[in-house]
């Protein structure tokens, strides 16, 4: 099983080399693949999956579309 997984702005160093075709096991769950990609989850904000918010529980299916988000400041 494959997702694609897209990692922003401070996190972009996460972003594994074969995001387009990232392999995961079958009941994966959003969780999981933030520890595979060696985040923490305080550094993530939110977390799409094809286009929705998904919570750390949501399982992951072949084809999924992950969008990675940190916790964005200014002033």
């Amino acid at each position: 099983m494959e997702i694609q997984v897209k990692c922003y702005a401070t996190l972009s160093s996460y972003q594994p080399e074969e995001a387009e075709h990232f392999p995961i096991a079958p009941g994966e769950s959003v969780l999981s693949l933030l520890k595979r990609l060696g985040l923490d989850k305080s550094e993530v904000k939110v977390v799409f999956v094809n286009g929705k918010h998904a919570a750390g529980e949501q399982r992951l299916a072949h084809g999924d579309r992950v969008a990675v988000f940190p916790a964005v400041g200014g002033g």
